[in-house]
């Protein structure tokens, strides 16, 4: 039986903080189109439009990837760490990190090799997290997990900025030019820790993968 903080039982998986992660996945398509918007109205000549989506899109993907930390902190603090949570936020988070990727890939400002390494890696660790369940474990993210997330999160977010402040216009070089920078390295950052933390998750692992 699950209980809360209170020590009142959890009767039910629609916790605060579950419906919290559920509404981030569901803005996520709406983050998508008006991305995409914003690319085919710049595309078109229409700069200020596109300038005022693609502003748009930075701010609403800047507030769902701050709704991580809002439903970690809420499931703590109520003492309501359910399954269910641990199973739905990592895929919020996946879901999140790859529409902006695709959308980058798809405008050639991320190297597909590095979208490779990241979808990869998460496919391995959704395969072993199943494997897992199976075996009566559930596999949480850990620590560097979430440092691999916080960081591809804020090089997306900066990715982001960097095309409003473009399509904008009006704004230093020098600005745009070193946001662009941290960018791709951020971005190679963020790549490097999916390596290594997804290596990590599987030596953890190790017991339930040789297990005979």
């Amino acid at each position: 039986m699950a209980v809360n903080a209170k020590g009142r039982e959890i009767t039910s998986i629609w916790t605060p903080a579950n419906v919290v992660t559920c509404v981030r996945i569901v803005f996520i398509p709406l983050f998508m189109i008006v991305s995409e918007w914003s690319f085919g109205l710049s595309a078109n000549g229409g700069a200020g439009t596109s300038g005022v989506l693609a502003w748009v899109a930075f701010v609403l993907y800047l507030v769902l990837s701050a709704t991580d930390k809002v439903d970690g902190d809420l499931a703590r603090k109520r003492g309501e760490v359910t399954d269910f949570g641990k199973f739905l936020d990592p895929i919020a988070d996946k879901l999140l990190v790859f529409s902006a990727l695709l959308i980058l890939l798809e405008h050639g400002l991320v190297n597909v090799w590095f979208v490779f390494i990241i979808m990869f890696r998460e496919f391995l660790v959704s395969a072993l997290r199943m494997v897992a369940s199976a075996n009566g474990e559930v596999i949480a993210a850990d620590k560097l997990g979430k440092w691999k997330t916080a960081v591809t999160m804020v090089s997306l977010c900066a990715y982001l900025l960097f095309i409003a402040l473009s399509v904008q216009g009006g704004v230093a070089t020098g600005i745009v030019g070193g946001l662009l920078a941290f960018c791709r390295v951020s971005m190679l950052a963020a790549v490097i820790l999916t390596v290594v933390s997804g290596a990590q998750y599987f030596w953890n692992a190790r017991h339930i993968i040789f297990r005979v």
